[in-house]
Protein backbone atom coordinates (compact mmCIF):
# COMPACT_ATOMS: atom_id res chain seq x y z
CA UNK A 1 0.00 0.00 0.00
CA UNK A 2 2.81 2.38 0.90
CA UNK A 3 4.53 1.75 -2.44
CA UNK A 4 1.26 2.32 -4.31
CA UNK A 5 0.61 5.62 -2.54
CA UNK A 6 4.18 6.72 -3.21
CA UNK A 7 3.79 5.82 -6.89
CA UNK A 8 0.72 8.02 -7.29
CA UNK A 9 2.32 10.87 -5.38
CA UNK A 10 5.26 10.74 -7.76
CA UNK A 11 2.88 10.80 -10.72
CA UNK A 12 1.04 13.79 -9.31
CA UNK A 13 4.30 15.63 -8.63
CA UNK A 14 5.76 14.84 -12.06
CA UNK A 15 5.68 17.72 -14.49
CA UNK A 16 5.94 18.30 -18.20
CA UNK A 17 7.24 21.32 -20.11
CA UNK A 18 5.14 23.73 -22.14
CA UNK A 19 6.55 26.47 -24.35
CA UNK A 20 4.74 29.81 -24.02
CA UNK A 21 5.03 33.40 -25.16
CA UNK A 22 4.90 35.40 -21.94
CA UNK A 23 5.02 39.04 -20.85
CA UNK A 24 6.70 39.71 -17.50
CA UNK A 25 4.65 42.82 -16.69
CA UNK A 26 1.98 45.13 -18.08
CA UNK A 27 2.83 46.12 -21.64
CA UNK A 28 6.19 44.33 -21.60
CA UNK A 29 7.35 42.51 -24.74
CA UNK A 30 6.46 38.84 -25.05
CA UNK A 31 9.35 36.39 -24.80
CA UNK A 32 9.55 32.64 -25.31
CA UNK A 33 9.58 30.79 -21.99
CA UNK A 34 9.24 27.24 -20.73
CA UNK A 35 6.86 26.52 -17.87
CA UNK A 36 6.13 23.40 -15.84
CA UNK A 37 2.64 21.94 -15.63
CA UNK A 38 1.50 18.75 -13.90
CA UNK A 39 2.12 15.76 -16.12
CA UNK A 40 -1.15 14.13 -15.11
CA UNK A 41 -4.34 15.70 -16.47
CA UNK A 42 -7.39 16.17 -14.29
CA UNK A 43 -10.16 13.65 -14.89
CA UNK A 44 -12.22 16.19 -16.90
CA UNK A 45 -9.33 17.96 -18.61
CA UNK A 46 -8.37 18.04 -22.28
CA UNK A 47 -4.97 19.01 -23.64
CA UNK A 48 -4.65 20.59 -27.07
CA UNK A 49 -1.53 20.84 -29.18
CA UNK A 50 -1.94 24.38 -30.48
CA UNK A 51 -1.75 24.94 -34.24
CA UNK A 52 -2.94 28.54 -34.43
CA UNK A 53 -4.53 31.23 -32.30
CA UNK A 54 -6.27 34.48 -33.19
CA UNK A 55 -5.42 37.73 -31.42
CA UNK A 56 -8.39 39.49 -29.84
CA UNK A 57 -8.46 43.01 -28.39
CA UNK A 58 -9.25 41.36 -25.06
CA UNK A 59 -5.76 39.82 -25.19
CA UNK A 60 -4.38 43.34 -25.46
CA UNK A 61 -6.52 44.59 -22.58
CA UNK A 62 -5.33 41.73 -20.38
CA UNK A 63 -1.69 42.19 -21.45
CA UNK A 64 -1.87 45.86 -20.39
CA UNK A 65 -3.94 45.05 -17.29
CA UNK A 66 -6.63 47.49 -18.38
CA UNK A 67 -9.21 45.52 -16.38
CA UNK A 68 -7.09 45.21 -13.23
CA UNK A 69 -7.15 41.40 -13.01
CA UNK A 70 -4.09 40.24 -14.94
CA UNK A 71 -1.49 38.03 -13.32
CA UNK A 72 2.08 38.00 -14.60
CA UNK A 73 3.84 36.48 -16.34
CA UNK A 74 0.94 36.76 -18.75
CA UNK A 75 0.31 34.35 -21.63
CA UNK A 76 -2.48 35.49 -23.94
CA UNK A 77 -4.57 33.62 -26.49
CA UNK A 78 -8.21 32.52 -26.33
CA UNK A 79 -9.08 31.90 -29.99
CA UNK A 80 -7.35 28.54 -30.03
CA UNK A 81 -7.36 25.89 -32.73
CA UNK A 82 -5.44 22.63 -32.46
CA UNK A 83 -5.43 18.88 -32.09
CA UNK A 84 -6.48 16.98 -28.98
CA UNK A 85 -3.27 15.39 -27.68
CA UNK A 86 -4.51 13.98 -24.35
CA UNK A 87 -7.72 13.60 -22.35
CA UNK A 88 -8.46 12.94 -18.70
CA UNK A 89 -9.83 9.65 -17.47
CA UNK A 90 -13.40 10.94 -17.27
CA UNK A 91 -13.60 12.62 -20.67
CA UNK A 92 -16.03 11.00 -23.12
CA UNK A 93 -17.05 13.98 -25.28
CA UNK A 94 -13.90 14.27 -27.34
CA UNK A 95 -11.06 11.99 -28.41
CA UNK A 96 -7.33 12.20 -28.96
CA UNK A 97 -6.59 13.19 -32.54
CA UNK A 98 -9.72 15.29 -33.06
CA UNK A 99 -9.45 18.91 -34.19
CA UNK A 100 -10.89 21.23 -31.57
CA UNK A 101 -10.79 24.71 -30.13
CA UNK A 102 -11.06 26.74 -26.94
CA UNK A 103 -12.50 30.23 -26.59
CA UNK A 104 -12.74 32.82 -23.81
CA UNK A 105 -13.75 30.22 -21.22
CA UNK A 106 -11.69 27.24 -20.10
CA UNK A 107 -14.25 25.85 -17.68
CA UNK A 108 -17.60 26.28 -15.94
CA UNK A 109 -18.98 25.37 -12.52
CA UNK A 110 -21.55 23.00 -14.07
CA UNK A 111 -23.87 23.49 -11.08
CA UNK A 112 -25.56 26.89 -11.41
CA UNK A 113 -28.87 27.66 -13.12
CA UNK A 114 -27.07 29.18 -16.11
CA UNK A 115 -24.95 26.06 -16.68
CA UNK A 116 -28.01 23.86 -16.31
CA UNK A 117 -29.96 25.84 -18.91
CA UNK A 118 -27.18 25.88 -21.50
CA UNK A 119 -26.07 29.45 -20.82
CA UNK A 120 -22.59 28.51 -19.58
CA UNK A 121 -21.20 31.81 -20.89
CA UNK A 122 -23.27 33.50 -18.15
CA UNK A 123 -21.90 31.26 -15.38
CA UNK A 124 -20.76 33.41 -12.46
CA UNK A 125 -17.89 31.04 -11.72
CA UNK A 126 -16.68 30.44 -15.27
CA UNK A 127 -12.90 30.17 -15.63
CA UNK A 128 -11.33 32.50 -18.18
CA UNK A 129 -8.79 30.93 -20.52
CA UNK A 130 -6.32 33.79 -19.92
CA UNK A 131 -7.37 34.64 -16.37
CA UNK A 132 -5.15 33.09 -13.69
CA UNK A 133 -3.86 30.55 -16.21
CA UNK A 134 -1.82 30.48 -19.41
CA UNK A 135 -3.65 30.87 -22.69
CA UNK A 136 -3.14 29.65 -26.23
CA UNK A 137 0.05 31.51 -27.10
CA UNK A 138 1.75 28.24 -26.29
CA UNK A 139 2.51 24.90 -27.86
CA UNK A 140 -0.01 23.18 -25.58
CA UNK A 141 -2.99 24.35 -23.55
CA UNK A 142 -5.46 22.66 -21.21
CA UNK A 143 -9.11 23.23 -20.39
CA UNK A 144 -12.16 21.48 -19.01
CA UNK A 145 -13.75 19.16 -21.54
CA UNK A 146 -16.97 21.20 -21.14
CA UNK A 147 -15.22 24.17 -22.76
CA UNK A 148 -13.48 22.32 -25.58
CA UNK A 149 -15.51 22.18 -28.79
CA UNK A 150 -14.77 19.79 -31.65
CA UNK A 151 -14.25 21.32 -35.09
CA UNK A 152 -16.28 19.72 -37.91
CA UNK A 153 -14.21 17.51 -40.17
CA UNK A 154 -13.15 19.33 -43.31
CA UNK A 155 -13.36 22.80 -41.76
CA UNK A 156 -9.86 23.01 -40.29
CA UNK A 157 -7.49 25.95 -40.78
CA UNK A 158 -6.25 29.33 -39.56
CA UNK A 159 -9.76 30.79 -39.88
CA UNK A 160 -11.20 28.53 -37.16
CA UNK A 161 -9.69 30.03 -34.00
CA UNK A 162 -11.27 33.49 -34.43
CA UNK A 163 -14.73 31.91 -34.42
CA UNK A 164 -14.23 30.70 -30.84
CA UNK A 165 -14.32 34.24 -29.44
CA UNK A 166 -14.96 36.97 -32.00
CA UNK A 167 -17.21 34.78 -34.12
CA UNK A 168 -19.40 33.46 -31.33
CA UNK A 169 -19.58 36.92 -29.77
CA UNK A 170 -21.50 38.22 -32.79
CA UNK A 171 -23.27 34.92 -33.51
CA UNK A 172 -24.91 34.76 -30.06
CA UNK A 173 -27.27 37.73 -30.69
CA UNK A 174 -27.83 36.57 -34.29
CA UNK A 175 -28.95 33.16 -33.05
CA UNK A 176 -31.14 34.65 -30.33
CA UNK A 177 -32.71 37.68 -32.01
CA UNK A 178 -32.15 37.80 -35.79
CA UNK A 179 -34.57 36.27 -38.28
CA UNK A 180 -34.30 35.92 -42.06
CA UNK A 181 -35.43 39.03 -43.97
CA UNK A 182 -34.73 41.30 -41.00
CA UNK A 183 -32.80 44.49 -41.69
CA UNK A 184 -29.74 44.38 -39.43
CA UNK A 185 -26.97 46.92 -38.98
CA UNK A 186 -23.39 46.18 -37.93
CA UNK A 187 -21.36 49.00 -36.40
CA UNK A 188 -17.61 48.64 -36.92
CA UNK A 189 -16.12 46.49 -39.67
CA UNK A 190 -13.03 45.23 -37.88
CA UNK A 191 -12.44 41.69 -36.64
CA UNK A 192 -15.88 41.17 -35.06
CA UNK A 193 -17.83 43.28 -37.52
CA UNK A 194 -16.41 41.49 -40.55
CA UNK A 195 -17.60 38.17 -39.17
CA UNK A 196 -21.00 39.63 -38.25
CA UNK A 197 -21.56 40.82 -41.83
CA UNK A 198 -20.62 37.41 -43.22
CA UNK A 199 -22.86 35.52 -40.83
CA UNK A 200 -25.87 37.81 -41.15
CA UNK A 201 -25.81 37.76 -44.94
CA UNK A 202 -25.88 33.94 -44.92
CA UNK A 203 -28.55 34.04 -42.19
CA UNK A 204 -30.82 35.68 -44.75
CA UNK A 205 -30.77 39.23 -43.41
CA UNK A 206 -30.47 42.54 -45.23
CA UNK A 207 -27.20 43.88 -43.82
CA UNK A 208 -26.20 47.52 -43.38
CA UNK A 209 -22.57 48.13 -42.44
CA UNK A 210 -21.72 51.19 -40.33
CA UNK A 211 -18.12 52.35 -40.65
CA UNK A 212 -16.16 55.59 -40.64
CA UNK A 213 -13.42 54.08 -42.81
CA UNK A 214 -13.58 54.67 -46.55
CA UNK A 215 -11.29 51.67 -47.10
CA UNK A 216 -13.68 49.35 -45.27
CA UNK A 217 -16.82 50.41 -47.15
CA UNK A 218 -15.94 48.45 -50.29
CA UNK A 219 -14.76 45.39 -48.40
CA UNK A 220 -17.95 45.41 -46.29
CA UNK A 221 -19.95 44.96 -49.49
CA UNK A 222 -17.60 42.19 -50.60
CA UNK A 223 -18.28 40.42 -47.29
CA UNK A 224 -22.02 40.54 -47.89
CA UNK A 225 -23.32 43.96 -46.80
CA UNK A 226 -26.19 45.31 -48.87
CA UNK A 227 -25.72 48.93 -47.79
CA UNK A 228 -23.07 51.04 -46.08
CA UNK A 229 -23.62 54.05 -43.80
CA UNK A 230 -21.04 56.31 -42.21
CA UNK A 231 -21.14 55.81 -38.45
CA UNK A 232 -19.97 59.41 -37.85
CA UNK A 233 -21.99 61.32 -40.48
CA UNK A 234 -25.20 62.56 -38.88
CA UNK A 235 -26.75 63.28 -42.29
CA UNK A 236 -26.26 59.69 -43.45
CA UNK A 237 -27.52 58.41 -40.09
CA UNK A 238 -30.67 60.54 -40.36
CA UNK A 239 -31.39 59.13 -43.84
CA UNK A 240 -31.37 55.64 -42.31
CA UNK A 241 -33.84 56.61 -39.56
CA UNK A 242 -36.38 53.92 -38.67
CA UNK A 243 -35.07 51.33 -41.13
CA UNK A 244 -33.33 48.70 -39.00
CA UNK A 245 -34.84 45.90 -36.95
CA UNK A 246 -31.60 45.32 -35.07
CA UNK A 247 -28.09 46.75 -34.75
CA UNK A 248 -25.05 44.85 -33.49
CA UNK A 249 -22.40 47.27 -32.23
CA UNK A 250 -18.87 45.85 -32.18
CA UNK A 251 -16.99 49.08 -31.42
CA UNK A 252 -15.43 50.37 -28.21
CA UNK A 253 -15.63 54.07 -29.10
CA UNK A 254 -18.18 56.77 -28.37
CA UNK A 255 -20.73 57.51 -31.09
CA UNK A 256 -23.78 59.75 -31.45
CA UNK A 257 -25.88 57.07 -29.79
CA UNK A 258 -29.19 58.92 -30.10
CA UNK A 259 -28.65 59.15 -33.87
CA UNK A 260 -27.72 55.45 -33.98
CA UNK A 261 -30.78 54.43 -31.98
CA UNK A 262 -32.94 56.59 -34.25
CA UNK A 263 -32.03 54.29 -37.18
CA UNK A 264 -33.98 51.52 -35.42
CA UNK A 265 -37.52 50.71 -36.45
CA UNK A 266 -40.26 50.42 -33.81
CA UNK A 267 -39.42 47.51 -31.49
CA UNK A 268 -35.88 47.59 -32.83
CA UNK A 269 -32.90 46.41 -30.78
CA UNK A 270 -29.41 47.85 -30.25
CA UNK A 271 -27.22 44.98 -29.10
CA UNK A 272 -23.78 45.69 -27.67
CA UNK A 273 -20.89 43.25 -28.02
CA UNK A 274 -18.13 45.87 -28.12
CA UNK A 275 -16.94 46.98 -24.69
CA UNK A 276 -17.55 50.72 -24.96
CA UNK A 277 -15.66 52.17 -21.99
CA UNK A 278 -17.63 55.41 -21.72
CA UNK A 279 -21.25 55.45 -20.51
CA UNK A 280 -23.83 55.45 -23.32
CA UNK A 281 -26.12 58.47 -22.90
CA UNK A 282 -29.48 58.03 -24.60
CA UNK A 283 -32.71 60.00 -24.59
CA UNK A 284 -35.40 58.02 -22.81
CA UNK A 285 -38.17 59.12 -25.18
CA UNK A 286 -36.31 57.70 -28.17
CA UNK A 287 -36.46 54.30 -26.47
CA UNK A 288 -39.93 54.54 -24.94
CA UNK A 289 -41.99 55.95 -27.75
CA UNK A 290 -40.83 53.34 -30.30
CA UNK A 291 -40.55 50.51 -27.77
CA UNK A 292 -36.89 49.98 -28.60
CA UNK A 293 -34.48 47.81 -26.62
CA UNK A 294 -30.80 48.04 -25.66
CA UNK A 295 -29.13 44.73 -24.78
CA UNK A 296 -25.74 43.04 -24.70
CA UNK A 297 -24.08 39.66 -24.37
CA UNK A 298 -20.68 38.08 -23.63
CA UNK A 299 -19.18 35.50 -26.03
CA UNK A 300 -21.33 32.34 -26.25
CA UNK A 301 -21.97 28.90 -24.78
CA UNK A 302 -20.16 25.76 -26.01
CA UNK A 303 -23.36 24.66 -27.77
CA UNK A 304 -23.60 28.02 -29.51
CA UNK A 305 -19.98 27.65 -30.64
CA UNK A 306 -20.78 24.19 -32.01
CA UNK A 307 -23.83 25.54 -33.85
CA UNK A 308 -21.73 28.37 -35.27
CA UNK A 309 -19.07 25.97 -36.55
CA UNK A 310 -21.65 23.80 -38.29
CA UNK A 311 -23.36 26.85 -39.81
CA UNK A 312 -20.05 28.31 -40.98
CA UNK A 313 -19.00 25.02 -42.54
CA UNK A 314 -22.36 24.56 -44.31
CA UNK A 315 -22.17 28.03 -45.86
CA UNK A 316 -18.39 28.00 -46.34
CA UNK A 317 -17.94 31.08 -44.13
CA UNK A 318 -14.29 31.69 -43.38
CA UNK A 319 -13.52 34.73 -41.24
CA UNK A 320 -11.07 37.00 -43.05
CA UNK A 321 -7.54 36.52 -41.74
CA UNK A 322 -5.72 39.81 -42.24
CA UNK A 323 -2.25 38.38 -41.65
CA UNK A 324 -0.54 35.44 -39.98
CA UNK A 325 2.59 35.60 -37.84
CA UNK A 326 4.78 33.01 -36.20
CA UNK A 327 4.29 32.77 -32.44
CA UNK A 328 7.87 33.98 -32.02
CA UNK A 329 6.82 37.21 -33.75
CA UNK A 330 3.87 37.95 -31.47
CA UNK A 331 5.19 41.46 -30.71
CA UNK A 332 5.09 42.30 -34.43
CA UNK A 333 1.61 40.82 -34.62
CA UNK A 334 0.39 43.06 -31.79
CA UNK A 335 1.84 46.10 -33.57
CA UNK A 336 -0.11 45.08 -36.67
CA UNK A 337 -3.30 44.76 -34.61
CA UNK A 338 -2.87 48.36 -33.42
CA UNK A 339 -3.45 49.45 -37.04
CA UNK A 340 -7.06 48.26 -36.63
CA UNK A 341 -7.13 46.01 -39.69
CA UNK A 342 -10.22 44.42 -41.15
CA UNK A 343 -10.05 40.75 -40.32
CA UNK A 344 -8.14 38.86 -37.66
CA UNK A 345 -4.43 38.68 -36.97
CA UNK A 346 -3.52 35.02 -36.33
CA UNK A 347 -0.48 33.40 -34.72
CA UNK A 348 0.76 29.95 -35.73
CA UNK A 349 3.73 27.71 -35.03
Amino acid sequence: VTVSVLYWLILLMASSKITVMAAAEAGAPFEKKTIDVPEALGADEVELTVESCGICHSDVSMWKNNWGMTQYPFVGGHEIFGTVSAVGSGVKSIKVGQKAGIGWHAGYCGECKQCGSGDQNLCGNAQGTIVERHGGWADKVRASAKAVVAVPEGYEGDHVGPLFCGGVTVFTPILEYAKPEMHVGVIGIGGLGSMAVQLLSKWGCHVTAFTSSEAKKKSAVELGAHAVVSSTDNVELSKAAGTLDMIISTVNVTLNWDAVINTLAPRGRLHLVGATLEPIPVAAFGIMMQQRTISGSPVGSPQTIATLLEFAKRHDIRPPVHKTFKFDDVNDALAELEKNPQGRVVLKW
